[in-house]
């Protein structure tokens, strides 16, 4: 490898026209690449490794991830490429073990190289999987992934045989011939046009569906919904006619429509098979609901809580990457029967979302009875406002629940089996049931149902966030991701104080 490479290097610096920057050029970012069970655009496939590695899409200022991927490859065969590549530490612990201080975040790769012996042998000692365990192993990985690049591993290309596709890494691609052919043909830039060749080869083969992914992240969709989100409640607050509020908010959903569309025609399947894809979701899903109520009600605190929702889950998804990560990834095997992934998953979440809303109107009815004044009346009315979301959200989380042991029963060979998951599904299912019929009964009264129902969305969370969190096991692993429980520790803390608040020196009088 290192004599082909060397061999390489110098046929390309023989020829007076070429240098580096013509082959590390932007246009490489409609490349076919196969990564993770499917084919994605280049430029896709580098942001995604560079954000795995480093927790940012771009490690290097003015250039774009396919020209720094690119120029990080080429050292694999001799061209330098001194490119200061930072690996993302999160553990206290990994952090001494490696010399850091406690607010570094990154160690440099060149300077992890020589302590990755270190790493694995600590690795070994840990008898029980814990987060230190678990982060030692994410550095590795993301080492791995760094040399996998400066060994012209990680890039492959496809090459056309008799018409079928092969997938080769740019190290088997990338040869000596191949170079020659193109400079003997006088062409200026050979490796650029090689690249364009194999492009237009594999478009013949297999189109260019997999540029869809391409537009889909340089769009950004998601932004612009969360602009014209923040706009809307603006709007539906301030300007007394609800025309504007309603306008802007279908807007919104329009959007976020298309871009959810995008994205299952990208992957193939219904948007929630993780925890970025249940929270982008649930935010739509919470803001439809929030029209439909909307609609049948005419009280514009459903509007108001369906927007003050999709603006919280839109700015998880673009601040929480930590904890959500937008890649698509392929699917375990349980997860391929499309049928009950749309029904069960989505009727789940979508009645998280409904009991969202329930949850946002308790708090603004908590917040707007302790600092301001509002009627017995008012109130009464209000917190009929949050039993007709609960309504909604039961119905819903009660057929999910029910498809969910079908679906169980379908994949696992039973109907119930107290998984985690399933557990804290009940416990929400029966949290609500149980406020519903206090409220109908009057056994639950206004001054109670409100801080009750803002205290029962800690059930919600524990049941969507914490089972993946926190308690990390069971039958639905595939959902489960790491890290994000400050999140919820935090999400808990703030919405005690707020009931307590909310309670204690209540100024409405009920």
């Amino acid at each position: 490898m290192m004599t082909k490479s060397f061999l390489l290097f110098s046929l390309l610096l023989s020829f007076s026209a070429w240098a580096q920057p013509q082959l590390c050029k932007p246009e490489l970012e409609t490349l076919p690449v196969q990564a993770g069970g499917r084919v994605k655009p280049f430029h896709v496939f580098a942001t995604e490794t560079f954000r795995y590695i480093s927790g940012t899409t771009s490690i290097e200022e003015g250039r774009r991830p396919v020209e720094s991927f690119c120029r990080l490859t080429l050292k694999a065969f001799g061209m330098p490429a001194e490119i200061a590549v930072k690996v993302k530490v999160e553990h206290i612990d990994a952090k001494k073990l490696l010399g850091l201080k406690d607010s570094d975040s990154f160690i440099l790769a060149t300077d992890l190289e020589p302590k990755m012996g270190l790493i694995k042998t600590e690795i070994t000692k840990q008898k029980e999987n814990n987060g230190y365990k678990k982060e030692l192993n994410k550095i590795s990985g993301r080492f791995n992934a760094y040399e996998s690049i400066i060994q012209a591993r990680a890039w492959t290309v496809p090459e056309v045989i008799n018409g079928q596709v092969l997938w080769r890494p740019i190290a088997e691609f990338l040869t000596e011939d191949k170079v020659q052919k193109r400079m003997e043909s006088g062409d200026a830039t050979p490796l650029l046009s090689i690249f364009r060749d194999v492009e237009a080869e594999y478009k013949k083969v297999e189109t260019d569906h997999y540029l869809i992914e391409l537009q889909y992240v340089k769009y950004n969709l998601f932004q612009w919904a969360m602009l014209v989100s923040l706009i809307a409640i603006l709007v539906t607050v301030l300007i007394r006619k609800m025309s504007w509020g309603i306008a802007l908010t279908s807007i919104t959903v329009i959007i976020q429509i298309v871009n959810i569309t995008l994205r299952v025609i990208i992957s193939g399947r219904a948007p929630v098979t993780n925890m970025y894809e249940t929270v982008m979701f649930s935010g739509l899903g919470g803001l439809i609901l929030a029209l439909i109520i909307f609609s049948l009600r005419r009280e514009r605190v459903y509007l108001i809580a369906g927007l003050c929702l999709n603006i919280l889950c839109l700015m998880m998804m673009k601040f929480a990457n930590n904890m959500l990560d937008p890649a698509i990834s392929p699917l375990v095997p349980v997860l391929r029967d499309n049928f009950w992934l749309s029904t069960h998953v989505t009727t789940v979440i979508l009645s998280y979302a409904a009991l969202a809303l329930s949850w946002v109107i308790a708090n603004i009815v908590l917040i707007k009875a302790r600092f301001f004044t509002i009627s017995k009346a008012d109130y009464k009315y209000q917190t009929d406002l949050i039993y007709t979301c609960i309504k909604f959200g039961v119905v819903l989380l009660s057929t999910g629940v029910i498809l969910g042991g079908v679906w169980a029963d379908y994949s696992w060979g039973r109907f119930w089996g107290w998984d985690p998951k399933e557990t804290w599904s009940l416990i929400v299912l029966l949290v609500y049931m149980c406020i519903l019929h206090g409220r109908y009964t009057s056994w639950i009264r206004e001054q109670r149902f409100v801080p009750l129902v803002a205290g029962a969305f800690m059930s919600v969370m524990m049941a969507w966030f914490g089972v993946n969190y926190i308690l990390a096991s069971g039958l639905h692993s595939y959902g489960f991701s790491e890290g994000g429980a400050v999140f919820l520790g935090s999400f808990f803390l703030i919405q005690i104080v707020v009931i307590i608040l909310g309670v204690i020196g209540r100024k409405t009088p009920v």
